[in-house]
């Protein structure tokens, strides 16, 4: 049977002033990992940090200056509840994206732009507890870059498929004109356990999120849910990702006895008013799609963690994102985290 149990005496525990890190994360999303194809969201990276917690009960051990730009986040950020942890992050990532036949040099009309996305990226990551009888998670980032030509999708495409010796991409002259891109994101996930380590030892939680992106590059509204079943699951928020999609923590904690594992599976569906790599640039003139302006995602996957690095393996599937599209896609993803 599972029992309501709160885990923050747990998070309190790990998340102690003497042995709390940083974390950085390695991202990596592909469609070759899903359906095995080469098409629309074909790649992704993203590379983060994230810092230790900054929040007031740790104080002596911080630094300084995380201490004193906490007090101006404070300062700027309405807080309805009193933080727990807070933390910042360090974002740099790359997205590319391309029609269903890359061979074709000519512009295809029916399908999908040529389009890469460059960018770097501060956060603020911040826990809250007793939120509706369950923990809460926030996530603020903006994110700011390049779409098109000076994102460098075209070259790192090309010099990826000879190193793998597969299809060249021939029609990366139709791609997007240079503009700058702004992103500011949004989220907060609640989390509630359930559990009963006296008997099977497993636990299980879910947690509902909601967010809002805005931007030239990105604006939707987002709502989703994600279950987890396994040991020692209260050590994060889920797997970290690639916007869009349900959103993870690129921190995590180290589990109790060392090691961690669970299962989950996540929805979320987004109501899209802008995606510059189907709506076109937004000044220039350049090719485009009629989107859906409605989007849906399903992920399922494992992580495991074992003292203080992580790995989480998903599979992604993703409803058709604008009119015409021949399938639905799917993609992987695969994440390495380190704590130091």
């Amino acid at each position: 049977m599972f029992i309501i149990s709160p885990a923050w005496a747990d998070n309190a525990t790990q998340a102690s002033c003497d042995e709390d890190k940083g974390a950085f994360n390695i991202i990596a999303e592909n469609d070759l990992w899903g359906n095995g194809a080469d098409r629309h969201f074909t790649h992704g990276t993203r590379f983060s940090y994230v810092t230790p917690n900054i929040s007031g009960q740790c104080q002596e051990a911080d630094p300084g200056l995380w201490q004193k730009a906490r007090e101006v986040i404070q300062e700027a950020v309405p807080r309805v509840l009193e933080l727990e942890q807070s933390r910042f992050s360090f974002v740099l990532g790359q997205s590319i994206f391309t029609p269903e036949n890359i061979s074709q040099p000519s512009l295809i009309l029916n399908d999908r732009p040529y389009a890469g996305w460059l960018y770097i990226g501060f956060g603020f990551l911040a826990e809250r507890k007793d939120v509706f009888g369950g923990d809460a998670f926030d996530t603020f980032e903006a994110d700011i870059g390049v779409v098109g030509p000076a994102s460098l999708a075209e070259y790192i495409q090309e010099g990826w498929h000879d190193v793998i010796s597969t299809t060249d991409p021939e029609g990366w002259g139709n791609q997007l004109e240079n503009e700058p891109g702004l992103l500011l994101t949004y989220e907060r996930k609640w989390r509630f356990y359930k559990s009963d380590p006296q008997t099977a030892g497993l636990q299980f939680d879910f947690m509902p999120h909601a967010g809002v992106a805005l931007g030239n590059v990105f604006t939707y509204g987002a709502l989703g849910a994600t279950a987890r079943i396994g040991m020692h699951i209260e050590a994060d928020y889920g797997a970290p990702r690639i916007r869009p999609g349900v959103q993870g923590s690129d921190f995590f904690y180290r589990p109790r006895g060392a090691f961690g594992w669970y299962l989950f599976a996540g929805i979320e569906g987004r109501v899209v008013g802008r995606n510059i790599f189907l709506d076109g640039n937004t000044i220039e003139n350049s090719h485009s799609v009629a989107k859906k302006t409605v989007v849906g995602d399903l992920q399922v996957g494992l992580v495991v963690t074992f003292r203080d690095f992580r790995l989480a393996f998903t599979n992604i599937f993703r409803t058709d994102e604008f009119a015409g599209q021949n399938e639905t896609d799917e993609f992987g993803a695969v994440s390495a985290s380190f704590r130091f």
